[in-house]
């Protein structure tokens, strides 16, 4: 399918899950910025970005969904009577579907909405992309008022955009007293599911494992020139060991690895999958999780925690205007409970449930605050194009 300005849409099915995929023209593409006058992350070149967003989806939403009055809605996501489960699933049944856009591997994202379907026999479409572009799809949907997404699952700092922008809701969970505190903003428009842990990934074709150094400085040896990699995006992970290390340390070990010429790419999964393919054999910010989801599958790579271990809280939010409140809702409940949790602990993801160990409990790590990416990601953004991206 075709949209404006010959944007190819495409719908796939993937595991018994639909899966729609928007290829808005690659050359196109923009990242995330923060706009400091209106104190949120928004997609740069907005007024470009979000027009020729909004007119895809415009083709894609056709007359839009139904979506419920806000008031009504919040008083779906925030009832807390005793008749709360029993209601919400046979409300949720009722609706019989939703919408769930995310940035998670298709391979966890499809496990996870399969397992929900399974139980409750809601049927769960995945709309699957990087994080800046489920930001930027979100709020066009918004802008247009074309109301289609029932939960959003991404990087922390882009749901508390939504939440910001008043696209994503307050909701109560019963499940949310089990997470930890860090999970939990004061507004309670997102709570966290799960952390990505920025890790060492490596093949372990072409590198063995005590060959990894504990510490990133190790990796300034000029030995590893030409077999490191870093995701193109990845300031903030620069911004959290600068903070630790203190600047003049902190500095001094990124110019030194800027001087080695680390390739870049694009995304965490393809970061991976190249790890895995032998292109790259170290990767410096893989997220754990894909890297373990390869592994599973008998794939030649494994990370190492290299202390200190960052971690970035991801998002999951219900929209404001779902046109499935009560599925979505639910569909947030199962995630967040000890069976979802365990599910994302099974696929290699990091919960955030104080009921399940994981690498946090046993690494030296560091948490990023949500609200302090937003404020200084000019900062830490300024910084990183100077050193790798000239």
């Amino acid at each position: 399918m075709m949209g404006n300005n010959g944007q190819r849409i495409v719908t796939r099915v993937e595991g018994g899950i639909t899966t729609l995929g928007c290829y808005l023209g690659c050359k196109n593409r923009r990242g995330i910025g923060y706009d400091a006058a209106m104190g949120r992350l928004m997609p740069n070149s907005l007024k470009d970005g979000l027009a020729a967003l909004t007119a895809v989806l415009l083709l894609v939403a056709g007359g839009g969904a139904n979506a419920q009055a806000p008031g009504e809605a919040s008083a779906i996501y925030l009832y807390r009577g005793a008749d709360r489960e029993t209601r919400l699933v046979a409300k949720a049944r009722a609706e019989g579907a939703l919408l769930f856009y995310t940035s998670m591997a298709p391979s966890e994202s499809g496990r996870l909405a399969q397992a929900f379907e399974k139980k409750y026999g809601i049927k769960v479409q995945v709309w699957r992309n990087l994080s800046e572009a489920v930001l930027q799809r979100a709020l066009a949907e918004a802008q247009a008022r074309r109301h289609s997404v029932d939960v959003v699952e991404t990087n922390g700092p882009e749901v508390d955009a939504l939440a910001k922008e008043d696209v994503v809701a307050e909701f109560f969970s019963p499940h949310v007293a089990s997470l930890h505190p860090f999970a939990v903003p004061a507004h309670h428009k997102w709570v966290s599911d799960r952390v990505n842990l920025f890790v060492v990934g490596y093949n372990t074709a072409k590198v063995k494992r005590e060959d990894i150094p504990t510490t990133y400085e190790g990796f300034l040896d000029p030995k590893w020139k030409g077999k490191l990699a870093i995701e193109a995006t990845d300031q903030e992970w620069l911004g959290a060991l600068v903070k630790y290390w203190g600047e003049p340390r902190g500095m001094d070990f990124f110019r030194k690895l800027a001087a080695l010429k680390p390739e870049l790419r694009k995304g965490h999964v393809l970061l991976a999958q190249l790890i895995a393919a032998g292109e790259i054999p170290v990767g410096l910010t893989a997220y754990s999780g894909n890297i373990d989801s390869i592994k599973e599958k008998g794939g030649p790579v494994d990370w190492a925690a290299v202390e200190p271990l960052v971690g970035r809280p991801q998002g999951l939010a219900v929209a404001k205007n779902a046109p499935h409140p009560y599925a979505a809702l639910l569909f947030v409940d199962f995630v967040l409970s000890p069976e979802g949790m365990e599910l994302l602990n099974v696929m290699g993801r990091v919960p955030t449930s104080k009921n399940v160990k994981t690498s946090l409990d046993t690494t030296k790590s560091i948490m990023l605050d949500v609200t302090t990416i937003a404020q200084e990601t000019d900062k830490w953004q300024k910084v990183w194009n100077e050193l790798f991206s000239k």
